[in-house]
């Protein structure tokens, strides 16, 4: 990446940003028009029969299609693209209201497969068709693709760290990523102008019509909030019930990309000290981890990896970068948090047999648990089908530097990184490196089209936001600023450590049944428990 002769100009260049970038606020809403304009006739969905799994009998109750949407809305008799779509059918035909429409978030998440999900109800799944998509550029649907192989892909990515620390590792990540956007200027064609949030919701409203839906019916989760609270903004009079849950700011989302991924960094921040707190409430062997002062072991475990990787009796070495990314990704869900507990207990063992000072009396840990925390999990989702000669896509950078704008100078993120560790010890440089390929993509922000407000235009029906009070990936305020800024929506509270909630709760189940099926809002105010702990009572 391209470089500045002095550091205290890039200092100087990242805080103008992040302080003199105002955050826009929503608009006014805009008045309703006299008279609903007819919708343009699109063509209606091909369906066909399909079997999501192969190697299982087929149930006979999934379609699939690939739906045509215009490359470029400026020119929609032009090039087309498609969306690869999948349908299950409502197991109750006469009662059937309609299709309810799912995003997985990312971006680069593939929502295909989400047809067959078991988060919602018998209720829901006997009245909406559940039709998974994959947005624009992801995996089935036109991948945006960087490379032409795999070799060319680790070629670069090989060279880039995860949480880099010292000045060679730094350097190596930013000419790497550089590198990476030079593949993609030279590789991706003209659908990475394209990849904004905006054009996914004009596809997703050319769906809804093609379904025969009046209406759009949509459960959206992480960066799929975005994608509902844009559709609520450009076509307010189309909802019909929107669920959104793991919410984005989608203001400051899209008017300051490094103020956003800042708190972000303050999220898993929340979400880990929680996290650690709960573990300690639980105790050994409730939670491995649970003996003595959780903070202390843990500071301390990651002040070691800072200036030395830790080699385990297998021989794998656990770093700074794969530590961060396994502590991260099991934050996420609560399933994975008690195997985390464990894995951190091993690698504390381990670092008390190598002399290490003795943090805590320690309940007993198969080092093997350990093994988990050398392995680095991506950052960025790439999704595309494995039969290509490269097999990802590059959706990620493709759709977030269209939405989120950034400084154009890289080595701005690795001043943001000193800087945001002050605060966000863990987390604060691991998501400043998440960033810096926006600085050199092909198509930034400030050219692209891109729906930045207003948020408030005022929705037919309220939209349902939910929270969870301690989400790592989309801290709880996120969800608050999106309940504010919509105007008309509701915001339901899970007291929990995890991304999204939708699935995890029977009493938000029942909620969620009766927004989709009966069109009932939620009391506003509601907070809720999920079904299980992280730490259940021993037996």
């Amino acid at each position: 990446m391209s470089r500045i002769p002095s550091l205290a100009l890039a200092v100087a260049s990242a805080f103008a940003l992040v302080a003199g970038t105002a955050v826009a606020a929503s608009a006014a809403p805009e008045p309703p028009s006299a008279a609903p304009a007819a919708e343009a006739r699109v063509e209606p969905v091909a369906w066909t029969p399909c079997n999501p799994d192969p190697t299982k009998p087929d149930p006979g109750i999934y379609d699939c299609a690939v739906y045509p949407v215009p490359l470029d809305y400026d020119n929609p008799s032009g090039e087309k693209i498609g969306i690869a779509m999948m349908r299950r059918r409502a197991a109750d035909p006469a009662k059937r209201i309609g299709s309810l429409f799912l995003n997985p978030g990312g971006p680069g998440g593939s929502g295909y497969l989400w047809a067959t999900t078991t988060r919602f109800g018998k209720d829901v799944q006997d009245r909406f068709d559940l039709v998974g998509f994959d947005p624009r550029g992801v995996a089935r649907s036109n991948p945006l693709k960087c490379f032409t192989t795999d070799e060319e892909a680790a070629a670069v990515f090989d060279r880039q760290v995860g949480v880099p620390v010292t000045k060679a590792e730094v350097d190596a990540t930013l000419d790497a990523t550089e590198d990476y956007t030079d593949a993609c200027s030279r590789n991706a064609g003209p659908l990475i102008e394209h990849m904004s949030t905006e054009n996914v919701v004009r596809d997703l409203d050319r769906m809804r019509r093609a379904v025969g839906d009046k209406q759009l019916t949509y459960a959206g989760f992480s960066y799929g909030t975005l994608i509902g609270a844009t559709y609520a903004g450009m076509y307010p009079d189309k909802v019909r019930a929107v669920i959104i849950d793991g919410n984005v700011d989608p203001n400051l989302r899209l008017h300051n990309g490094v103020e956003y991924d800042r708190q972000r960094a303050a999220g898993f921040e929340l979400a880990l000290d929680e996290f650690l707190k709960r573990c300690k409430a639980a105790g050994a062997p409730r939670c491995a981890f649970g003996e003595g002062d959780t903070r202390a072991k843990f500071d301390a475990i990651r002040d070691h990896l800072r200036t030395s990787p830790v080699t385990l009796p297998n021989g794998t070495q656990v770093t700074l970068s794969s530590f961060t990314s396994q502590v991260a990704n099991a934050l996420y869900a609560q399933s994975r948090q008690a195997p985390l507990a464990k894995s951190l207990q091993a690698l504390h063992e381990v670092l008390q047999s190598k002399g290490a000072p003795a943090l805590a009396a320690a309940p007993q840990a198969s080092t093997e648990d350990a093994n988990t925390l050398a392995v680095t999990v991506p950052s960025a989702l790439r999704e595309a089908l494995p039969e290509t000669p490269y097999s990802a896509d590059d959706s990620y950078y493709g759709v977030n530097c269209q939405d989120k704008p950034y400084p154009s100078n890289p080595k701005v993120f690795a001043n943001l990184a000193r800087a945001w560790e002050k605060e966000s010890p863990t987390f604060g440089r691991y998501q400043a490196f998440d960033a810096p390929a926006c600085a050199s993509w092909p198509a930034p922000a400030r050219d692209a089209e891109r729906y930045s407000g207003p948020w408030n235009r005022g929705t037919a029906n309220p939209v349902m936001v939910i929270g969870n009070l301690y989400d790592p990936a989309t801290q709880y305020k996120f969800s608050q600023n999106m309940q504010r800024q919509l105007g008309n929506a509701v915001l339901v509270s899970v007291d929990v450590v995890e991304h999204c909630a939708v699935g995890r709760s029977a009493e938000l189940g029942k909620l969620v049944t009766d927004y989709l099926v009966n069109q009932h809002a939620p009391a506003p105010g509601q907070l809720l428990k999920p079904d299980v702990e992280a730490f259940p009572p021993v037996a």
